[in-house]
Order: C-alpha cells, then sequence, then structure tokens
C-alpha cells in the first residue's frame, strides 16, 4: 500500500462504482439514506455501498481539549455533509466554503461516515488510558501475515462511503480542509462494492461470492449478541459501540488464475458460479458438516468451514463482515495489486475475530492471499441528537 503523502489524505483515487445497492443480499437492510443520529453509528449494520475510502490517521491534538475541538468539528462537518445543502457564501475575497465538485448544493445520498479510534489514542496524550476499551491493541501479526506496520493502526480511523465515488471524495476534501494540523495522515485504503452477478452477495476478486454467511443485521438481538458492546466489562461509555477490525488482504490473482476451478471451490468451499456450498443447492443453503465429518464433501480445510464450523460452541463467534475490493494498479514488478478491504464488527474481538483468524491459519488459501495492512479499532457510539458529538461520552 502507498504511504500517503504529508500533505494530504487525498493521495490516489477512489474506486468507481456507480448506482445504489438496494438489498442485494437476503436479511441485509437495504442500502439508502440512513439516520445521522441513533444509539450506533451509520455505515455499519448496512449492506456496503458501491464506493468507500478508509483513512487512517495520527493526531496532531495537543491535549484533550484540541481532540474534543477536533471530534466537535468532525461531528458537524459529518452532520452536513451526510444531511446535504447549500454550503454557505463566504464572501468574495474569501476562499470558497465547499470544493464545487457536488455542483452548489452538496447531495448527502446515501453517504455514511463512520468514527472508529485506534488504541495508540488511550496512551498518555490525552488522560485516557483508564478509559480504553479493555480489548483493544495493536492489530496481531497472525501466521502468514506480511504486515507493513507504516499501513497498520493509527489513532482515528475515518470510513467514507457512498453510492457514487465523487460523494466519497467530496466528503474526504470537506474533512480535510476543516481538519488541518491536527489529522496526519497514516494510510489509506480505496474499495468498491460490485453489484450482485448475477444475484445474491457481491463477488470478490477471487471470482466468488462474498459475505453469504453474514449474520442477519436485521435482527435486533442477534446484533446486540454479537456487534455491539454493552457496557459490562467495558468502559461505560462504549455502549453502543463495536470493536472494528479492517484487513488489507492482497490476493495474488495471477497465481489464482492458474488453479483448477476444482481446487478453488474446494480451498473456499463453495461452487463459484452459484455460491451455493457443496451440500446444498443454492447460494443460501446452510452447509451441512454434521453429516461430514470426515469432510467427503467440504473439505475439513476448506475457508468457510474454518471460519464458521457451524457448531454450537462457536455460534457465538460469528462476526458481521463488511467488506470491500480494492485495485491499486500494479506494483514496482508489475503484478497486479488486488484484493479485500476485509472490514468486521464484534462486541468480542478476542472470542470472536481473533479466534476465527486462529482456525484460519495456513489454510490452503494463505497461498493465494497476503495481509499487509490494517488494524483494531473501535467504533464510537452513535449520537443522540444535534447536540451530541463523536466521543463525547469518552471526553465529559
Amino acid at each position: 500500500m502507498s504511504q500517503v503523502g504529508r500533505r494530504g489524505f487525498l493521495k490516489g483515487t477512489v474506486a468507481a462504482a456507480g448506482g445504489i445497492a438496494l438489498g442485494a443480499v437476503a436479511g441485509e437492510p437495504a442500502v439508502a439514506r440512513e439516520s445521522f443520529h441513533g444509539a450506533h453509528q451509520a455505515g455499519i449494520l448496512s449492506t456496503p455501498r458501491r464506493s468507500a475510502a478508509l483513512v487512517s490517521f495520527d493526531l496532531g491534538a495537543r491535549d484533550r481539549g484540541e481532540l474534543a475541538g477536533l471530534l466537535r468539528t468532525l461531528t458537524t462537518r459529518a452532520r452536513f455533509l451526510t444531511a446535504g445543502g447549500t454550503p454557505p457564501n463566504l464572501g468574495i475575497g474569501a476562499p470558497p466554503d465547499d470544493s464545487g465538485i457536488l455542483g452548489p448544493v452538496v447531495r448527502g445520498g446515501d453517504l455514511a461516515i463512520t468514527v472508529s479510534l485506534g488504541s495508540s489514542v488511550f496512551d498518555g496524550r490525552f488522560g485516557l488510558a483508564a478509559r480504553k476499551p479493555t480489548q483493544l491493541r495493536p492489530m496481531d501479526d497472525f501466521p502468514n501475515d506480511n504486515l507493513d506496520r507504516s499501513q497498520c493502526d493509527g489513532d482515528l480511523l475515518v470510513q467514507v462511503a457512498a453510492s457514487e465515488p465523487d460523494i466519497v471524495v467530496h466528503a474526504l476534501r470537506d474533512l480535510a480542509r476543516h481538519s488541518t494540523g491536527l489529522l496526519v495522515p497514516r494510510w489509506r485504503v480505496d474499495g468498491s462494492s460490485a453489484p450482485p452477478r448475477p444475484a445474491g452477495a457481491p463477488r470478490n476478486y477471487l471470482g466468488f461470492k462474498d459475505g453469504t454467511a453474514n449474520p442477519d443485521a436485521s435482527d435486533g438481538a442477534l446484533m446486540d449478541e454479537l456487534v455491539w458492546v454493552d457496557g459490562g466489562a467495558e468502559p461505560a461509555w462504549t455502549a453502543g459501540g463495536s470493536y472494528q477490525v479492517v484487513r488489507v488482504i492482497r490476493m495474488l490473482t495471477e497465481f489464482w488464475d492458474r488453479v483448477s476451478i476444482s481446487e478453488q471451490e474446494r480451498m473456499i468451499g463453495r461452487r463459484r458460479g452459484s455460491g451455493a456450498p457443496f451440500t446444498g443447492r443454492v447460494e443460501h443453503d446452510i452447509p451441512d458438516y454434521r453429516n461430514d465429518p470426515g469432510g467427503d464433501a467440504t473439505p475439513l480445510d476448506a475457508h468457510i468451514r474454518l471460519a464458521n464450523p457451524r457448531t454450537k460452541a462457536t455460534d457465538g463467534q460469528r462476526i458481521l463482515r463488511r467488506g470491500y475490493n480494492y485495485d491499486r494498479g500494479i506494483d514496482r514488478n508489475g503484478s497486479l495489486d488486488m484484493g479485500l478491504v476485509f472490514t468486521s464488527y464484534q462486541r468480542d474481538l478476542d472470542r470472536q475475530f481473533v479466534t476465527i483468524q486462529k482456525r484460519l491459519a495456513d489454510e490452503p488459501l494463505v497461498d493465494y492471499i497476503s495481509p499487509t495492512g490494517g488494524g483494531y479499532f473501535f467504533a464510537l457510539p452513535g449520537l443522540t441528537d444535534d447536540r451530541d458529538w463523536y466521543g463525547r461520552a469518552l471526553l465529559s
């Protein structure tokens, strides 16, 4: 991943994709305008937009007061950008209040902005050590990883997603304009989510459907169980937030494309065309592992079987996945540099994501993928009303 330049976090381009994904995956809410206010932030439960950018920052804030001011500013700008409206006229002698790339009126559309904090915010700079979420830490280096630590972690993560790439770019430029000196870019990755081809979950760059077995995001009780932190052992301010994992996973597509379709399918555990498990006929059929203890139908080391063994003991380990494809052209050796921006939300980082990741160690698929960056973050709780701001409960 290219290091972001010192002049700002707009280096690179957002992958283009048009339209709005309207409930492409069964059991998931349609992508449409989300309320900015509520118990949880927007952009988590909804189906991924067609275009997104994730930018990690180190903070230039010198003290707690400057941090609070920055978060208030981010809230104000995000509230305006997601609602839309006409930017104010600051006068002939002043720079324009808006970049103008969306025209004279800002159209919020289905724009979602999600703000998360990394573990480094809770060091000694802001007096927040005692309020750190209990499991938040720098991202673990798992077997088979190839992490570039300059492209990992960070103090604050902003995820901007919309159905159209110019809306994403517009939001990033606006946030950059209003946070000069307080947000120092660390890394950035742009992504896209393909429309269903021909139906069901979108496909990743390995050609397989991605996200088929997600838990039902429209089931509030299930999301409370798997996604949202509700206090307990965690600091009280975290209620309504969620642990967020970002993994930038390069796919070695030139090698993958030389593998037979039968071998590809056995590594994944599904039919490439339909997305169906080997024991089913359509995408959302549930794999039958109980009657396949030896892996005669679905190999014991198939990705879907390791990730979700579908036992009573592993049921509570499920995560809510929100992935995007990325494409950065070619690397210095002339190889394609593309893959997956794996993003997941979970209530318990260790019980869920880390446990799953350990099961996946040395799976056959590791010869064709290479995790290079990302981080662990905590997605802040939602904003209650017009007077609320990101991190208010944390800093109060």
